[in-house]
């Protein structure tokens, strides 16, 4: 018999996915270079040669039955070892190997994470706008996603909100920032006001709540920023990360959880998810990619493709008159729509092959995201079709 809770999920796909796949095949009709397609996070810029080196080193130089043998549950012991330093030396916090747990890409990092720190019925709290996977990775826990409402056009999280929904049943607060769709990275007073928040209300109900951080996008701030680091402001906080934006490595799947020194359960929380991953199959990233990104800890890709293309799109999104903040990070930038109906927006601006997500995938009304990562030439040619799309939209309002 078919598992029915799968079955379901066959109408609900992604959008962002369905809008991907609209977007090959009208570039199938008109031509790849015609086709504006601001619809997917996928990493524009090449890796670094550093690990095109590694790997090449390793293929070369190394023994073939050790280089890809099964590695330890908990990780490829070098790849740990060399995150625990990085993050050390960077925040200042005394990680060692053993807070370290590699992951298939963030992903897997929040899957094991808020498992973890949750039981069935528990419930996880998150702000909006968020991540759509959210719903299916708390869910697959046995918790339940609560959304606390956003805060625009900042799009700083709402703590008033979230302290009134704060209540004992939640074990988990899962953050992003910087934010996946806005681009807004939460600020230190936010940072410092949430900690608060956590610690007077994990007192009151006997037991720490825990923060977990999705912070793949980290390393791409503007503006000459840095990004708060979250697990600076708040013990019990396990930082969920990713190399596929940092070091453009999507289709490698690496990433890791990091257990703030301190933290509740920091002695077996690592182990902890070792057994989680031998309950849901995911037994460790590829050895060979640990190995290789263990080399790279000290630079990224040239992310700074990414500022230069939000600030064109930027720069024209507030000639034209949209409502948009300026991100602080990510490749992301999150307009207000020209009309109520973010979908309806999203179709009209098909019209002239302009491909965005609409904000409701995200949890909010009104708005619509680009996704900033595509050659910087295509972002210049895609301007005269924004402009056109604005113009659609006065002329309609003359009327």
């Amino acid at each position: 018999m078919l598992n029915e809770t799968y079955r379901a999920m066959l109408g609900h796909k992604s959008v962002i996915r369905e809008t991907f796949m609209y977007g090959k095949q009208r570039a199938a009709e008109i031509g790849y270079e015609n086709v504006f397609d601001y619809s997917l996070g996928n990493p524009s810029v090449p890796c670094p040669d550093k690990f095109t080196k590694a790997m090449q080193t390793l293929l070369a130089e190394e023994e073939p039955v050790a280089l890809h043998g099964y590695c330890p549950s908990q990780g490829d012991p070098g790849f740990r070892t060399a995150v625990a330093a990085h993050l050390a030396k960077t925040f200042g916090l005394p990680y060692e190997q053993k807070d370290i747990f590699p992951t298939t890409g963030a992903a897997g990092a929040i899957a094991h994470a808020v498992r973890a720190v949750t039981k069935p019925g528990d419930e996880v709290l998150t702000f909006a706008p968020c991540f759509p996977e959210y719903g299916p990775y708390v869910e697959g826990t046995g918790a339940v996603l609560k959304v606390v409402p956003p805060q625009a056009p900042a799009f700083q999280p709402n703590l008033d909100a979230f302290e009134e929904m704060l209540t004992e049943n939640i074990t988990c607060v899962l953050i992003n920032t910087p934010n996946n769709p806005t681009g807004v990275v939460y600020s230190a007073e936010t940072l410092s006001r949430l900690a608060d928040i956590l610690t007077e209300k994990s007192k009151a109900f006997g037991h720490n709540i825990f923060l977990v951080s999705d912070e793949p996008y980290r390393d791409i701030a503007f503006d000459g920023k840095k990004v708060p680091y979250p697990a600076a402001f708040y013990p019990h906080t396990l930082t969920c990360f990713s190399f596929s934006k940092s070091l453009s490595l999507p289709g490698e799947r690496l990433g890791y959880v990091a257990v703030r020194p301190g933290c509740e359960g920091e002695d077996v929380l690592v182990d902890m998810m070792a057994q989680i991953s031998r309950f849901t199959g995911h037994n460790c990233p590829p050895s060979i990619i640990q190995k290789a990104t263990a080399e790279c800890l000290d630079v990224t890709s040239d992310l700074s493709v990414y500022e230069t293309n939000m600030n064109l799109l930027y720069d024209k999104l507030t000639e034209l008159g949209f409502e948009v903040e300026r991100p602080g990070g990510t490749f992301y930038i999150f307009p207000k729509a020209l009309e109520e109906d973010a979908n309806a927006f999203c179709r009209k601006a098909r019209e002239f092959d302009l491909l965005l997500v609409p904000s409701d995938t995200f949890g909010v009304k009104g708005y619509v995201r680009f996704a900033c990562c595509i050659d910087t030439e295509k972002v210049k040619r895609s301007l005269p079709a924004l402009e056109k799309l604005a113009a659609a939209y006065k002329t309609s309002q003359s009327r």
